[in-house]
């Protein structure tokens, strides 16, 4: 075995993942702990030990995944996605990078790529895009048309929530949400009794119709990649059967030649 597959094998042991598991855990606790004052005044120092430390065990991760994988290590865009992060933390943190030492809190992200099951979640919502961009378009337009009809309506009643188109779709939003949208229904509804029917609607609509699009749209998508991946681990176990199946066939044809050639130097 070659030192590059030894090397291979050591970092996709389940328990140098663990290990990495751990680390950025850690990791995220001290970091965690920077934010406290008097945390900070008291163990600075060894806080800022700890987050060398991971940072290095990071930097060595990197580095032999890179070595184990060459230019494979680049086509995977999770391996890309862990480089990133690990080189923001690298960025000087003084100066006029100074803002980049919050961002070593990135580090965190790292346990997307590392676990399976929030790979596979991130996977789907990222899969789920598309969807959800016409969703969003078609929800932009139910609140544009939304707030030229309230602006119209309910500008002189309540000109504090739709007086001007902005205010409109600003208010709409907040319906949409649920949040404070019966003071804005009673300040309506106190000179136009009927304007209920514009707010119940529009709820109808928004809420309980074009967002759980967005929810039915994630389900998909995360439902297609888990049937993706148990048809990806269904073909492998085939790949593994038929290969198990032509090496015993292999086996019995030389038994079988064997055979044939014992039984003719068999003496008569």
């Amino acid at each position: 075995m070659s030192m590059r597959e030894r090397v291979l094998r050591f970092v996709e042991h389940s328990a140098f993942q663990r290990f990495i598991i751990a680390v950025i855990i850690a990791n995220a606790a001290t970091l965690g702990l920077e934010t406290s004052f008097s945390t900070e005044t008291r163990t600075g120092e060894l806080l800022f030990v700890a987050d060398r430390v991971a940072l290095t065990i990071f930097v060595i991760e990197l580095a032999l995944r890179l070595y184990a994988h060459r230019w494979r290590f680049f086509r995977d865009p999770w391996s890309v996605f862990d480089l990133v992060i690990v080189l923001i933390a690298l960025v000087p943190v003084s100066g006029p990078f100074a803002v980049m030492r919050a961002l070593r809190i990135l580090r965190v992200l790292r346990l997307i790529s590392v676990v399976p099951s929030m790979r596979r979640v991130v996977t789907g919502l990222l899969k789920a895009i598309p969807g959800m961009a016409s969703i969003a378009a078609l929800l932009a337009l139910i609140i544009y048309v939304s707030g030229v009809i309230a602006t119209k309506l309910f500008g002189d009643i309540a000109p504090e929530y739709f007086g001007n188109l902005g205010q409109s779709l600003f208010a709409l939003f907040q319906v949409m949400t649920g949040e404070g949208w019966p003071d804005m229904a009673d300040a309506v509804m106190a000179e136009a009794p009927l304007a209920w029917i514009f707010f119940v609607g529009y709820i109808l609509v928004s809420s309980f119709a074009v967002l759980n699009l967005f929810i039915a749209v994630v389900v998909s998508a995360m439902e297609e990649q888990v049937t993706e991946e148990a048809r990806q681990e269904e073909n492998v176990h085939a790949a593994e059967h038929t290969a198990q199946n032509e090496q015993i066939l292999t086996e019995l044809r030389e038994l079988r030649a064997e055979l044939a050639e014992l039984r003719v130097r068999r003496p008569n």
